[in-house]
């Protein structure tokens, strides 16, 4: 008797799906939130909207605005290619990846201390949309990823980022190392986040300068690579309250944005 074939975990998909998003031309974007601050960005280059009458009328004044003529469909006909479990809403915008620029554009300090992100093989979208969020949030200048190890733009991604994916630099480069150095460079401190080190992230950033400042983080589970480590001026961790704590990567670099920040405030006031 042949072997049933199982089913793969969602999780394996999404990742097989990011992958083939990654290597394609173009990206459907797809919820209410996520295709108007698509629409109203003027640096996405915005190819097919498709909408259901409902959601025409909540879209009407970012369509307007943005140019584009949409193909208004039947909440039965909406054929575009999407994931059976999307929650469109009935929209979808098919658009060009942003190109933001280079690090050394973006991050280049320009007579301030600005705050980066940089993330080590972090390849789920919905972390990488909530970590995009955070970012804007706490006024990070960039997230940056290497192009080979990290999420895509995706409509899960820029769903999960609620607008942040258009607003918030997200760059992806070759060599995450070599831009760690390009960011060292330009007079950046950089310290990466990982459970297992001695100093907090508190006493790490409590005797620095007004410096730019990089945070480092890696996936969940195997963490930064050692390349990355030795590239960084220092490795701290998150304190818990308890003997042992673990936090899910979107909310370690939520943490970790919020204490750099604080750190900066403080020094601002001394």
């Amino acid at each position: 008797m042949a072997p049933r074939n199982k089913k793969k975990p969602l999780w394996i998909v999404e990742k097989e799906r990011a992958r083939a998003a990654g290597a394609a031309e173009t990206v459907w974007l797809f919820g209410i939130h996520a295709v108007r601050d698509a629409l109203e960005n003027p640096m996405r280059d915005k190819l097919r909207l498709v909408v259901t009458k409902n959601a025409f009328d909540r879209l009407e004044e970012a369509i307007d605005k943005s140019g584009i003529a949409p193909k208004v469909v039947d909440t039965r006909q909406f054929d575009v290619p999407l994931d059976p479990q999307s929650v469109h809403q009935g929209a979808a915008l098919e658009v060009k990846p942003l190109d933001w620029g280079s690090v050394s554009e973006i991050c280049a300090p320009r007579d301030e201390a600005p705050l980066v992100l940089l993330l080590d093989r972090v390849t789920d979208p919905h972390n990488v949309g909530a970590i995009l969020r955070s970012a804007e949030v706490f006024g990070a200048r960039a997230v940056v990823a290497p192009h080979r190890h990290s999420a895509p733009e995706t409509g899960a991604l820029a769903k999960t980022a609620s607008g942040a994916l258009e607003r918030q630099p997200y760059l992806r480069i070759r060599n995450l190392v070599k831009a760690m150095e390009a960011l060292k460079e330009m007079g950046y401190f950089l310290i990466g986040l990982d459970g297992t080190a001695d100093m907090t992230l508190e006493k790490a950033v409590a005797d620095l300068p007004n410096v730019p400042v990089a945070l480092v983080l890696g996936a969940e589970g195997p963490g930064l690579r050692e390349s990355t480590k030795e590239t960084c001026h220092r490795i701290a961790k998150i304190e818990f309250a308890g003997e042992f704590g673990s936090l899910n990567v979107s909310n370690a670099a939520a943490v970790s944005l919020y204490a750099a920040n604080r750190w900066k405030a403080e020094f601002k006031t001394d």
